[in-house]
């Protein structure tokens, strides 16, 4: 495949700086410093193998795909409060304030443009620092001239759109969803079902941005936005980050499976106290995220396919705000299998976790993949990614591979073809024979 060379800046606008979002810019410039390391990042200290494992071929993702380097990257976004990213990293209080010390002015210099926000759909919290205008379409061209002002002020030659604020309130696909026109017309006519999220994906979209959804919002989902996508040659991925419990289950559920060992139910509960927990903590968007990590345990373990044992599995999901552990999220799940001759047994499994620490990363990656995918022409979604995501998108006659290791294989395989090289199928056959 022809890949364009990466571009000198690369600009990373993103919607929503709160815990994420900050963890991830001010970890990106603490490495950039030289007094920290990006680990959990793929790109940055992952490997791949090439060719035969005689061979010996494993060079660092980042040195065998032509990415962007940290220092290239240059970055923007949107919230609902007046405060800088120095500020906001210290709200936070993820990371300690002695290392955010030492990176204190790129985020103080970092400007935070007024966000599109609308209490409907994050009923938890309020701001004001926000867009107004006539109608949805007027916050869309407002958007739009945000991203050109970053644009010519930054001198960025690339950019990509993702987004990092809070879970917006369940909603499901409607007409004014269905195509672009429709899409076009439901903004001008300040259309309910059409969320923040929307809005900004769909000024991303207009000026050929590539765009993620780190939340388990109806965003870019949607056959309105994925339309403009391919209008505009523009890759899009999602949705919801794959950070703490849900990593977890994609983990140990595909391990269960390859042992043929049976699940009776599985449950799980989240304390958390940052501002996903307080925004988590109303009934609609709970109903969000809940859609988004019910679905992967069913679509792992193919209960039409083993009736006898995952047919009757009884998963429930619950996530309590409780503001004294702020970041620091803990996940607990109960296990309930049964083995050789039904004989029950258990599994407990107590994930004392950092949600963004876990996030940032993974921002990072999915930043430096969509720049790679745009410069290959690959448009639309890239179920590539899906590595990332606890509700990967994929094209509607598809079911999402939500295997942690089936998606980690997809990923890398998809690296190779880029570059030329043969994919790798772990057969191994070819090593035995003469």
């Amino acid at each position: 495949m022809q890949i364009q060379e990466p571009s000198e800046k690369l600009g990373v606008l993103i919607p929503g700086l709160g815990a994420v979002a900050s963890t991830f810019i001010a970890g990106v410039e603490a490495i950039k410093a030289g007094i920290a390391k990006p680990i959990g990042s793929m790109t940055q200290m992952g490997t791949i193998r090439l060719g035969k494992r005689t061979e010996n071929r494993v060079p660092v993702v980042k040195d065998f795909v032509p990415l962007n380097d940290l220092p290239d990257l240059i970055f923007g976004g949107w919230d609902i409060n007046e405060e800088n990213m120095y500020q906001i990293a210290l709200r936070t209080a993820v990371l300690k304030s002695t290392l955010l010390e030492k990176i204190r002015d790129p985020l103080e210099n970092l400007s935070v443009m007024k966000g599109v926000f609308d209490n409907q759909f994050v009923k938890k919290l309020n701001g004001n620092w926000v867009k107004t205008g006539k109608n949805k379409m007027h916050l869309a061209e407002q958007v739009i001239d945000d991203i050109q002002g970053f644009i010519s002020e930054n001198k960025t030659e690339a950019n990509v759109m993702i987004w990092c604020g809070s879970t917006e309130v369940y909603l499901q696909k409607s007409v004014v969803h269905s195509t672009l026109k429709n899409f076009e017309r439901g903004l001008k006519d300040d259309n309910p079902h059409i969320a923040p999220s929307m809005i900004y994906a769909y000024a991303a979209l207009k000026l050929g941005i590539p765009f993620a959804n780190g939340s388990p919002n109806l965003t870019v989902d949607i056959p309105a936005l994925e339309e403009l996508a391919h209008n505009n040659d523009v890759p899009i991925s999602g949705k919801d980050f794959k950070t703490g419990q849900t990593l977890m289950k994609t983990i140990l559920s595909p391990g269960l499976k390859a042992r043929q060992l049976g699940i009776n139910g599985w449950f799980s509960t989240n304390i958390l106290g940052n501002r996903d927990g307080e925004v988590l903590d109303d009934p609609d968007s709970f109903k969000t995220k809940e859609e988004s990590k019910l679905g992967v345990l069913e679509s792992i373990l193919q209960p039409e396919l083993y009736p006898e044992l995952y047919q009757d599995i009884y998963h429930k999901v619950r996530i309590n705000y409780y503001p004294p552990r702020g970041d620091n999220k803990e996940g607990w799940d109960n296990i309930d299998i049964f083995g050789w001759l039904g004989y029950p047994m258990q599994i407990k499994v107590d994930f004392l976790c950092r949600d963004s620490i876990l996030a940032a990363p993974i921002v990072l990656d999915l930043v430096l993949f969509l720049d790679l995918a745009r410069r290959t022409k690959m448009k639309g979604i890239q179920e590539w990614l899906s590595f990332y995501f606890k509700s990967p998108m994929t094209l509607p006659e598809l079911y999402p591979e939500h295997d942690l290791f089936v998606q980690l294989a997809k990923l890398k395989n998809t690296l190779r073809h880029i570059m030329g090289e043969e994919l790798i199928t772990h057969l191994g056959l070819d090593y035995y024979t003469e």
